[in-house]
């Protein structure tokens, strides 16, 4: 299990007034598109976003260089990183030349757009794409947010967000990205809340697990990783935030 200095978390509960992601240093700066919580950018001597290009050799070494052209990022529970993981790990491969592509898979408390602020005028995202099978998926997609990263947005949070994953439809545009991309990293809901993470990670083929640590529980863990491996998911290892 490898170890990832996390400086807070911004995924939570929703609740009342709540949308699932809080605290003003999870947004991105004024005038800026992206939050300091993307440590990569603007921490990079900072011990976490070490711990990002640590995780990056990693991917790389295991995964991408053995041709594997996509991961989910997934957690057992919230208030893990997950999404912090995600996006941090998108922009250090991006980072090295490699053409990536950032998926916010959570279409019930979407997060990556607190992290790196769409550019223009919404083009309604994941969730907008998979309503409308056939469309083209690239209209969806917002390209070179930074040189080498495009990021597929959840866009509206989805009522029937498990139905839309369900599709065929939804492989197709998986396969489409996995083509036109180098890498491909999809951030997912919480598996506690939902099983859209097991049908992401499906899909894809391939997970990274993370937990927290004093967080979440090594039963939890082991159960996510258990269920990932029954729906033919390689999980390609686990990754522990430690504060």
């Amino acid at each position: 299990m490898s170890n990832l200095i996390l400086e807070g978390e911004t995924k939570s509960s929703p609740g009342p007034g709540n949308p699932g992601v809080t605290g003003q240093d999870a947004t991105p700066r004024k005038g800026s598109p992206y939050s300091p919580k993307l440590v990569t950018l603007s921490a990079p001597m900072s011990a976490g976003a070490e711990s990002v290009r640590a995780l990056r050799t990693h991917v790389m070494g295991q995964h991408i260089q053995a041709g594997r052209r996509a991961l989910a990022i997934c957690a057992p529970s919230v208030g893990v990183g997950c999404t912090f993981v995600a996006a941090n790990l998108a922009v250090a491969v991006a980072q090295v030349g490699i053409k990536t592509l950032l998926i916010d898979g959570d279409l019930r408390m979407p997060a990556v757009e607190q992290f790196i602020a769409p550019s223009g005028t919404p083009s309604g995202g994941l969730s907008a794409c998979l309503a409308e099978p056939g469309s083209r998926v690239g209209d969806f997609i917002d390209d070179e947010l930074l040189p080498n990263l495009s990021v597929l947005y959840a866009g509206a949070a989805a009522p029937n967000a498990q139905e839309l994953l369900a599709r065929d439809w939804f492989e197709d545009v998986l396969n489409h990205c996995m083509r036109d991309y180098d890498f491909t990293i999809i951030d997912t809901p919480p598996a506690n809340i939902c099983a859209d993470a097991r049908r992401i990670g499906n899909v894809a083929g391939y997970s990274l697990v993370v937990a927290r640590r004093n967080k979440s529980l090594v039963a939890d863990v082991r159960s996510l990783v258990e269920q990932m491996v029954d729906d033919h998911v390689r999980v390609i290892g686990t990754l522990m935030n430690a504060d």
